[in-house]
Formats: structure tokens, sequence, C-alpha cells
């Protein structure tokens, strides 16, 4: 294909409007990385877990991708799979690592991840989208399928997990853990672009209401427990925390979701800065980038792609009186160490 047509047909850059509701396509590269190569249980091609082999491409600035960034951070897998880092914008063809020298990953030497894409398939017809996982030895993307990657992380890399890693997807939970992952996804994570990306006023309206619906109900859940599934983080906590922590300074405006501010909503607030100033979640948040990439990539909500000076981030670091609630962030394990050297947040980007 093209680099026109990929332009043209499956841009990532500019426009998101399209008219009517806007529906995210879900259709990723399935590959698995387990164990011991097998292929998964519907059939998915399947890559074997294998230290230094792999490298996590995550852009900081998106909430996919910034998952698999804590998961990776809490399980202590820093050492066994590398972390390349895209920039905060892109162009419509790809994110580009435009931060690295020589606007190069420094493992991968490629300039944007859609050059991993086409050395796998040529003809790749979708979306360039992180986070990706990319196989060192050929320069081929395995697997963008983002919510696969994580679960993975928790049940097929075990062998490699550091002492005290906390269980993210433990199995006795792994049921009512879906459960509420299916309805922040479709609500609240995929819910603010629905509500940022609808192209007329009815469908805005709908994202809207049930976006509202479903934080209200999150509002409710988490004012008489610490966590949102069991009494210590679990996937369910990642997976909401990075829709959080982009709520004020992004989605309330560029995207009016503007009843009201995350700093608004007592429980909500009080769990959202409960997980940032916990090691593995905030110490992931850079605000500047994620700032940069929603204002000045999508051009057709923001044309000016002025990117706001506000809002005030300090509150982020304030008490939050949730140890009240009972329960511990790691159960019976223990905190991640410091962040790994190259993969700190830049100073001035957090919430200082």
């Amino acid at each position: 294909m093209s680099d026109k047509t990929m332009s043209e047909e499956h841009s990532t850059r500019g426009a998101y409007v399209t008219g009517g509701e806007f529906t995210r396509d879900t259709n990723y590269i399935e590959d698995r990385i387990t164990r011991d190569g097998a292929a998964g249980p519907n059939g998915e091609p399947g890559w074997p877990v294998e230290p230094g082999r792999y490298r996590l491409v995550a852009a900081r600035a998106c909430p996919w991708a910034n998952r698999s960034v804590i998961v990776r951070r809490l399980l202590g897998l820093e050492d066994v799979i590398s972390l390349g880092q895209p920039g905060p914008t892109h162009d419509a063809r790809s994110w580009t690592f435009d931060l690295d020298p020589g606007g190069k990953d420094p493992v991968l030497g490629i300039e944007r991840l859609q050059e991993a894409f086409f050395r796998r398939f040529p003809d790749y017809p979708r979306g360039v989208t992180v986070p990706a996982i990319v196989d060192i030895p050929s320069g081929q993307v395995v697997t963008n399928n983002y919510p696969q990657i994580t679960i993975d992380f928790s049940t097929e890399w075990t062998e490699f997990h550091r002492p005290g890693a906390p269980q993210l997807y433990p199995e006795h939970l792994r049921e009512e853990i879906d459960q509420v992952n299916k309805r922040v996804f479709t609500e609240v994570n995929n819910g603010v672009y629905r509500c940022g990306f609808a192209g007329s006023q009815e469908a805005y309206d709908a994202a809207y209401t049930r976006l509202w619906n479903a934080l209200d109900w999150l509002e409710e859940r988490l004012s008489t427990q610490r966590y949102l599934v069991g009494d210590s983080i679990t996937e369910a906590d990642v997976r909401l925390f990075t829709t959080l922590a982009r709520f004020d300074a992004v989605y309330h405006g560029h995207f009016k979701c503007n009843r009201n501010k995350l700093s608004e909503m007592p429980a909500l607030w009080g769990y959202a800065r409960d997980l940032f100033q916990t090691p593995g979640f905030g110490d992931t948040i850079d605000f500047v980038q994620i700032k940069q990439h929603y204002y000045i990539v999508h051009e057709d909500i923001n044309p000016t792609q002025i990117v706001p000076a506000g809002p005030d981030l300090s509150g982020w670091l304030t008490p939050h009186g949730r140890e009240s609630l009972g329960g511990s962030p790691f159960g019976d394990g223990t905190p991640p160490g410091p962040v790994k050297a190259g993969e700190e947040v830049a100073p001035g980007h957090g919430a200082g």
C-alpha cells in the first residue's frame, strides 16, 4: 500500500470526526507471546516468552500504551522487555521516534513504528497503534492487541516477574475483573473518545449521558472500597487509572466531558490520587506529552493546535485518605523499585 493511500484511508492525524457516532476499530494483530510459544485458545499465532527478544513500543501520551508501561513496571519486567517511546505527536502515517537521537529508535533502528508493521505485513491496512510489541531480531511487529498484552504480562511472563510482584489478574477474581473491565472500556475508556469524536449533537448527547452514568456508578462503587475489585490493585485499576489521569488535563475540555472535573468527584478523585501516588502509576505520567498529543494531533477538534497552560496539577500530590477503606496496594507483594534509568518522566512534566 502506498504512503498516499495509507495517509488518505488510515490517517492517524487530523481527521477523527467523521460524522455521527464514533466507532473504534478494535481489530488488532492478535498474536500472543506465551510461555511455551503455543497458540492462543482461539488459534492466535504464538510467540515464545524470551527475555531480551521483544521491545514494547509505548508512547507516554497514549492511555492504552500507558497501561502496558504501568504493568511492565509493577511486575518488574523492565530488564526483560525493553521500552521504546515515540514522541507525543505523529503524522498521518505513524508514531515517530522524534525524541530519540537522530530520530530513530536506538534498538530497532527505525524512524516510524509503521516500518515494523510493514516488515510483517507489507500491505498492512489499518492504523498503526501503540502499544505494540516488536520482535527485535526480525524487526517485525508481533502484536498491538493492547488488552491482551497486559494480561499476558501477568500470566505468561511469571517466570520473570520480580520478587514481590503483585497479582494483577488473580484467578479467583478474573470473572469480576473482566466484568468491570468491559463496562469501564465501553463507557469510560472509550466513552471519552465517543464524546470527543462525536460528529453530531445527537451522538455527543448520547455519549455524554453514557459516560457520566458510568462515572457516577464508579463514584458510588469507590465510595466504600479502596480498589475496583478485591483488596489490592488489579488489572481493572490500571485500565481505569490511565483515563482518570488524563481527565481534567484533556478530556474535560478537549473532549467536552465537562459536567464536572474529576477533582470535583470525591471518591474518584481520592482513588485517582491514591493510585497516582503509588509507585508504578504516577511516575509513568507525563502531563506535558499528554496535552501535546491531544491538542496538537486532533486538528479537526483543535485547529489552532494551541496547547493549554492549565490545569493546575499540584492537587495530584495532596493526601487522599483512602487508607481508611482498608486493603493494601500490592496485597502480599511489595512496591516496585525506582524507575529504570532512561525511562524517567522529564523534570517538570509530572505533577510537581
